[in-house]
């Protein structure tokens, strides 16, 4: 195995997991078919609650398991190393165990809470269903996680990524082919079907830890993982405090993000309800925003976590060697990549909101308004994320509780009066929630950068500098697009005009923003001039 600098781990990192993201988009377009609105929206409750119980069963001790393994290596505690991975394992197995039996008990309450009086739609007994399909899962992908924090914090980040991309591989192939086999074949209900394609996560994660596994045995000697005979003089109490003081602000901020989704279907769901209406368009509406949406902004959050993944064990490697100024100079530079890839995706997918949703979910006329707007919240979620990784790279938690809590509660605050108010003054009711979203991922990234800067005097000049400059291209890109419009309306569209329009408009979009961002020598700005030139080297040769 390689290890990988920062910018070629962003690089690789990014590269990979949009690949996994494109799969996450493209396997939807068979399955909606397959399962139809009122299975979506199921499909789309079962996913939510899988992400909320994997939060609390994996989110802390992977990337803890990171921070701690590349503070040890930095500071040549192999043995205490290693020791801190095997603690790592015992305890997500036992963690692991109890939100199994959790989940597989409560199925019903849980369920009951999520639709609660709701009728028309999917019932409680198939919901909870759902529920318990998704428990096995729960014993199996913690495990992975916490192996690839491992390699991650020996910057091995493309065998952990390369993990990623098998685990979803797998996993569209069973959701694909056994709701087929359910539905058409089979002719079960497309409850069962659905059951089916949750269970991929579980067969799926087998293999990709299978794959981990086989890396981390081949590399024993180069993880350090053989046979050492000296003791590093650190517990195996101070590595579980290590590890607690590590993993709980993880676990928190993907708790909260979790459970706040959750609230949030709940809230929707509620309120439209309460607004008038029907239970078809509340379920449609819910799933959207909370699953389907989501799926479509895959590739601009990838680019978040692609750097999060290389920037973690890079920020503590910095911050352990007390290096402010590499802290400093990789924060910006991760600002401004997320700002130079996001910022043109998420307004051209903003832009190509009615032929994508067509090509994707067919129509709907409220599919294209969703995501019209739920896209650009992927921007200020990448920015959250980068901020969050580095205020917890930092052991800044009380940092990290404060930005988290604050913008969330402030989301779940907003989120009925928001609504109702859109409703009153003949706006879209859900827009309001995805308003809500944008304002609670806005105050925690501005706290958390805001605190950055006056502690530990961090600046964004540069990053500012480079936002004035990535705003040239884009709006360039934009106005050319409009032009475009008038002689390519979005009317009358079908999946194969779709195609073809999204095509077109992708094409000279993307040639317009890169060819001015070329000539404003932008990537050398974001992405240094000699990476740029290694890049170039290798594309001349290939």
């Amino acid at each position: 195995m390689k290890k990988n600098s920062f910018v070629e781990g962003t690089v690789i990192a990014t590269a990979l997991i949009v690949l996994i993201k494109i799969i996450g988009m493209l396997y939807v377009i068979p399955f909606y078919a397959i399962v139809g609105q009122k299975g979506s929206a199921l499909y789309g409750y079962g996913y939510n609650i899988y992400l909320i119980f994997l939060g609390i069963s994996s989110a802390g001790i992977p990337t803890a398991m990171s921070k701690i393994t590349n503070e040890y290596q930095t500071l040549g505690y192999f043995e205490a190393k290693k020791r801190a991975f095997q603690i790592g394992l015992k305890i997500i197995s036992l963690v692991s165990v109890i939100i199994f039996f959790l989940l597989f008990i409560f199925a019903k309450p849980i369920a009951s809470l999520i639709l609660g009086n709701l009728q028309g739609g999917n019932t409680i007994d198939d919901v909870a269903f759902i529920v318990r399909c998704v428990s096995p899962a729960i014993l199996v992908i913690p495990f992975l996680s916490v192996s690839k924090g491992f390699l991650q914090g020996h910057k091995f980040i493309s065998t952990s990524s390369t993990s990623q991309l098998i685990e979803q591989v797998v996993r569209v192939f069973i959701i694909l082919v056994g709701s087929y086999l359910c539905i058409k074949i089979i002719k079960t209900s497309t409850t069962f079907a659905v059951g089916v394609a949750i269970l991929g996560a579980f067969f799926a994660g087998i293999v990709a830890y299978l794959y981990i596994l086989g890396k981390i045995k081949r590399n024993k000697k180069q993880l350090n993982l053989e046979k050492i005979n000296k003791k590093d003089k650190i517990t195996n109490k101070e590595i579980l405090k290590k590890i607690a003081a590590y993993a709980i602000p993880f676990i928190i901020i993907s708790v909260a993000a979790n459970i706040y989704n959750f609230i949030d279907m709940i809230l929707i769901l509620r309120t439209l309800t309460h607004l008038g209406y029907n239970a078809s368009s509340v379920e449609f509406i819910t799933s959207s925003i909370t699953t389907w949406s989501c799926k479509l902004s895959m590739i601009v959050v990838a680019v978040a976590n692609g750097l999060v993944v290389s920037l973690i064990p890079n920020i503590v490697s910095a911050f352990t060697l007390k290096k402010w100024n590499d802290v400093n100079s990789k924060l910006n530079q991760a600002l401004q990549i997320i700002l130079m890839v996001s910022i043109p995706l998420v307004l051209g997918l903003s832009f190509l909101a009615k032929p994508v949703w067509q090509v994707f979910y067919g129509n709907n006329p409220y599919g294209p308004i969703i995501l019209n707007v739920s896209i650009i919240n992927a921007l200020f979620t990448n920015l959250y994320m980068v901020t969050s990784s580095t205020l917890q790279g930092l052991n800044k938690f009380k940092l990290v509780y404060k930005t988290t809590l604050s913008g969330f509660i402030l989301n779940a605050l907003l989120d009925v009066p928001l609504m109702v108010l859109f409703h009153k003054i003949g706006l879209y009711a859900f827009h309001g929630a995805l308003v809500a979203t944008a304002i609670g991922y806005i105050t925690s990234t501005y706290i958390g950068l805001h605190t950055l800067k006056k502690e530990n005097n961090l600046n964004y000049k540069s990053t500012f500098k480079t936002l004035l400059k990535i705003l040239v291209p884009t709006i360039s890109m934009l106005v050319i697009l409009y032009i475009l419009k008038i002689f390519l309306p979005f009317e009358n569209l079908n999946k194969v005009k779709s195609i073809l329009y999204i095509t077109i408009y992708t094409l000279v979009g993307g040639i317009v923003y890169i060819a001015i961002s070329f000539k404003l020598k932008l990537f050398n700005t974001v992405f240094g001039s000699s990476f740029i030139n290694k890049l170039k080297k290798k594309l001349i040769h290939t």
